[in-house]
């Protein structure tokens, strides 16, 4: 398949065909239309969510988990990050790329997350995500300033899974859903377009959601949100494993053992190449 190609079913975007903006989330959110995002790391998928009418793509850090096999999201760099964002770039043509800014990218300080998020919009990306409430503040208000959209992430935040003591349900009890609230709408003061939600509980996911003029995108967060996004993998069935806060819409991974294991059967038996599969003169 040459550079410019996109895969057969992926050739017209079904839904509206207009570029989605953080603008166009923030008014979908206005219109009660709910917005789909899933994530992607590389080219041939990018193009398939694209054309499905996805509203929005995530480059998302989980590449460390589904793409390199990590535990946690915290071994993975700018490097790897700004090669499947490029890749996921070069396919997309309607739906909002965002890029997620991988661990110790923009902590350390408010001038690296600046640098660190113009490298993703140059590699085409339209906006990154960054993990954290409070703390975070003062260095997504530097990054938006400079005209970089930033899409905040609260609840369980997978870079903090070490304090978090793993990967459990946020924002419990009085004290969580108030410092809940609190740091989602200071996200939105801050200037985010929109905020990840994860793993909290549904009403409080609901709760904070009716409290933001920028939608909300959950994750094991209930229907509350405004959104709801997904790790691709999860969807497609491609690992055994299952969580609680996914739904698989296929088994791609037994597909794809059974499609390896016909072809090593054709080869073996010598079946494959055949009359179609080869060249004369």
């Amino acid at each position: 398949m040459s550079s410019k190609q996109r895969p057969a079913n992926s050739r017209k975007r079904p839904v509206t065909g207009h570029k989605i903006t953080t603008v166009l989330l923030r008014e979908m959110k206005a219109r009660h239309e709910t917005i789909a995002a899933l994530t992607a790391y590389d080219y041939p998928t990018a193009a398939i969510l694209d054309a499905a009418g996805i509203e929005l793509i995530l480059v998302g850090d989980s590449a460390a988990n589904v793409v390199y096999g990590h535990t946690t999201t915290l071994r993975i760099g700018m490097p790897e990050m700004l090669f499947h964002t490029r890749a996921v770039a070069a396919a997309v043509k309607s739906a909002l790329v965002v890029a997620d800014m991988p661990f110790l990218s923009y902590q350390v300080s408010p001038a690296a997350a600046v640098a660190n998020a113009g490298a993703f919009l140059k590699a085409g990306a339209e906006a990154v995500k960054v993990e954290g409430g409070e703390p975070m503040l003062k260095t997504i208000e530097r990054i938006v300033k400079l005209g970089i959209p930033v899409m905040g992430h609260l609840g369980l935040t997978p870079q903090s899974v070490h304090q978090l003591g793993g990967y459990r349900l946020q924002a419990t009890g009085a004290e969580g859903h108030e410092r809940l609230l609190a740091d989602a709408r200071g996200l939105e003061a801050a200037g985010c377009f929109a905020i990840v939600l994860e793993k909290v509980p549904a009403g409080i996911a609901r709760e904070t959601s009716a409290s933001l003029k920028i939608p909300t995108i959950g994750i094991g967060a209930g229907p509350g949100c405004d959104g709801q996004i997904l790790v691709l993998h999860d969807i497609l069935g491609i690992f055994e494993r299952r969580f609680r806060f996914a739904r698989r819409y296929a088994e791609l991974g037994g597909l794809i053992a059974d499609a390896a294991k016909a072809y090593r059967a054709d080869v073996r038996a010598h079946r494959f190449p055949g009359p179609d599969n080869t060249y004369t003169e």
